[in-house]
């Protein structure tokens, strides 16, 4: 199990102009990472706060539309803006979180998921961290 400072040492938060980037790195390639951050069946199985998801596509793509289960409710979203490495999406009609795959060009094998949280729901952050460090044991578990 990893200790407190292991994981610290791989995980951070940085302010980059209006948001916060929440950022874990995981030891899988880029573009295997990114698919899995952009899969929506998968969702739930890391994120604390998506209970269930239904979507028009199963992985994001600009346009994709849907609702997330959250708190105990379902809420509207739509993806505004996807690439391979790169989503963002609003929910319930509020930009949210943005979603990256930043590449390391030294190392194939590994790569930094980012979640970017705006100002102004900072407080977001830790539950972030923790769906990173969920993720990565998922996609480093694929392996």
């Amino acid at each position: 199990m990893d200790t407190t400072a292991e994981r610290d040492a791989r995980t951070a938060v940085v302010r980059e102009g209006t948001t916060l980037a929440v950022g874990r790195d995981v030891d899988a390639p880029p573009e295997r990472t990114a698919r899995a951050l952009r899969d929506t069946r998968r969702w739930p199985d890391w994120s604390p706060s998506v209970r269930g998801v239904e979507s028009t596509d199963r992985y994001v793509e600009t346009g994709t539309t849907g609702r997330v289960r959250v708190a105990c409710r379902w809420v509207p979203f739509r993806v505004t803006a996807a690439t391979r490495l790169r989503w963002e999406w609003r929910v319930a009609g509020v930009p949210a979180t943005g979603h990256r795959v930043d590449r390391y060009p030294r190392d194939p094998d590994r790569c930094r998921a980012v979640i970017e949280v705006p100002l102004i729901a900072a407080p977001y952050a830790p539950v972030c961290r923790l769906a990173l460090d969920r993720f990565a044991a998922l996609v480093e578990g694929e392996g």
